[in-house]
């Protein structure tokens, strides 16, 4: 099992109206409303930003404000997961006072 990497499609281009890479096929405008059937469909994503271990008493020591280390730097790729699937790594972003995840890359995972 491998991950690779997929860019994100230009959306400026609006190339996936169009049919896709080339445009081989007539211009079939999509809306939202072609996928009504999906909108009550639940998932769970979830934006992991790093991970540790600590023993349940530290874990009830916790208050506001403290500080945990994590096993990632700075700046690096976090992951998101859509119920409990890795599907792409982006970073957290700040918008209007409230923290975002933007995603940077899909990953595609062969079976």
């Amino acid at each position: 099992m491998s991950d690779q990497s997929i860019p994100l499609p230009d959306l400026e281009r609006n190339s996936f109206a169009s049919g896709g890479a080339g445009g081989e096929q007539p211009n079939t405008s999509k809306s939202a409303a072609d996928l009504e059937q999906l909108f009550d469909v639940p998932v769970t994503v979830s934006a992991v930003l790093g991970r540790t271990r600590m023993p349940v008493g530290d874990l009830l020591k916790l208050e506001p404000g403290s500080v945990l280390d994590l096993d990632r730097n700075v700046g690096e790729a976090i992951d998101i997961y859509v119920n409990n699937r890795l599907v792409a790594r982006g970073e957290v972003v700040l918008v209007e006072d409230k923290l975002g995840v933007t995603m940077t890359e899909i990953i595609k995972i062969d079976k």
